[in-house]
């Protein structure tokens, strides 16, 4: 069983009263958090950051501890879960370059790039969320709900936008993955054409994004108290560029370092945790708070970038956001909807980004098993953590990312854990009940199960139609 670092008293298991039938109008906020790794909060052992809202959500629901985000990057996940399929489904395998970037990678079935140094072609990524695809706020819609984004999109340029996917509203949602700066009017140090959040306007100088973020859900709810919403937020939080409320930064500064240490990045993550807690006042306040079902993670591991100056650890996770290994995609995730759930409850059985859309059909009273979605429903689970779920996972990166990522794809089953490398590079398989940090590759000792991990996996890229690197 995996250790967990909890803190003191916070699993104390509820009662709780099943969901009604007849109860299926509520609200759904989803927090869909930028970067934010497995081990950056407290209830999954952060020894530095402090988040003392994320830690009453927990309190308050089930925390995940197998949780994976769909991707070990942005924009993959991100469509996974406006969406519920894999990302390989949709051709979108990395993250979506915007215009500022002034490069494309748009593709259609059969293009790839070419790496002089490089064995493999790549397919190139569909570089937007298509149209057709029956996104979330477009369920919501049909279900008479109102719908907002709030934050990161990252899922195409104009045409493409959360307003063009089913959002009434969307405030901060551009072709960005990130924001030129945290604080208010959200520019870059030196001007670059195109490199602006143009959906979200300078409101006060010098405020930090994040809280902009937190007042725009907060109003939105107020407005739409007597109807049902659903919420997309987004936060640019913790992507990079790293920065922090300067009383945050320095109270970090002061604060002795553990694991973690980046006194900016720790400002960051506090940033978020704070909002999150006014969104929950706020539905507190407003009486609304046992009738929204919150969901909370993030869409990759976290970025330690330069390990002499690390900006997150993710022990005892190996590797980060991008990589194959746990680091880069295990991902804190949290449920809560009070009276309804068990609070205080913990679950080991792993979950993936495609189960959202599934879940929320479910408690609506539809049958999510005739949407041709790849995830499950969820509800079983929620309603009794204990509960074991008996199936495989995928995720599929046939690129070449910085100097070390090559083209690869991955299978979980049970809690077994094949990577497999389309260069030629020696496999790898893991057993995470026993060695959840990676360390001891069993693929020469286990050959048999690698094999049918192999066999499943290959059974899965051509049935979902993934694009796949090919030689030159």
């Amino acid at each position: 069983m995996n250790k967990i670092v909890l803190i003191a008293g916070l699993l104390v298991f509820c009662t709780f009263s099943s969901f009604a039938q007849d109860g299926k109008d509520f609200n759904v906020l989803i927090i869909h958090v930028d970067d934010l790794g497995w081990a950056d909060i407290e209830p999954l052992g952060s020894d530095f950051y402090e988040t003392p809202h994320i830690n009453q959500l927990a309190s308050e629901g089930i925390l995940f501890t197998d949780s994976y985000a769909a991707a070990p990057i942005c924009s993959p996940t991100r469509a996974a879960m406006l969406t519920g399929k894999y990302p390989a489904r949709l051709g979108i395998t990395d993250w979506i370059r915007a215009k500022f970037q002034g490069v494309t990678t748009s593709g259609l079935p059969g293009e790839y790039e070419v790496f002089e140094d490089k064995p493999l072609k790549t397919p190139k990524i569909q570089g937007y969320l298509p149209l057709e695809e029956v996104t979330i706020a477009e369920r919501m819609k049909a279900h008479g709900y109102q719908t907002l984004h709030v934050g990161k999109w990252h899922l195409g340029e104009e045409g493409y936008y959360p307003t063009d996917q089913g959002f009434d509203v969307n405030i901060g949602g551009n072709d960005l993955g990130q924001p030129p700066s945290y604080f208010d009017p959200y520019l870059p140090e030196k001007p670059r054409e195109f490199y602006e959040i143009t959906t979200l306007k300078p409101r006060k100088t010098g405020e930090f994004l994040t809280d902009r973020e937190g007042d725009e859900v907060v109003n939105y709810i107020r407005t739409k108290k007597g109807e049902k919403f659903f919420i997309h937020w987004a936060p640019y939080a913790v992507h990079t560029p790293i920065m922090g409320k300067p009383d945050l930064v320095e109270k970090y500064k002061q604060k002795e370092p553990g694991n973690q240490r980046n006194a900016e990045y720790a400002a960051l993550v506090e940033s978020v945790d704070q909002n999150v807690g006014k969104v929950m006042e706020a539905l507190v306040e407003l009486g609304l708070r046992e009738n929204t079902l919150v969901i909370f993670s993030s869409d990759n591991g976290g970025l330690i970038g330069n390990y002499d100056n690390p900006i997150t650890n993710n022990y005892p996770l190996k590797s980060q956001k991008g990589y194959p290994y746990e680091g880069g995609i295990r991902v804190p995730t949290i449920v809560s909807w009070p009276g309804k759930l068990p609070m205080g409850a913990l679950s080991e059985t792993p979950i993936i980004t495609m189960d959202w859309i599934p879940t929320i059909l479910d408690f609506m009273g539809e049958n999510p098993r005739q949407e041709g979605l790849d995830g499950i429903s969820l509800k079983p689970v929620l309603e009794n953590p204990s509960q074991k779920v008996d199936r495989d996972l995928f995720w599929h990166f046939p690129h070449y990312r910085l100097s070390d990522i090559v083209p690869y794809a991955i299978i979980r089953s049970g809690d077994y854990k094949l990577i497999h490398y389309f260069d030629g590079s020696q496999d790898e398989l893991y057993n995470l009940e026993y060695d959840m940090e990676e360390k001891v590759n069993v693929i020469s000792t286990r050959k048999a199960i690698a094999d049918k991990l192999q066999i499943k996996l290959e059974n899965w890229l051509k049935e979902t139609g993934a694009r796949l690197p090919v030689e030159k």
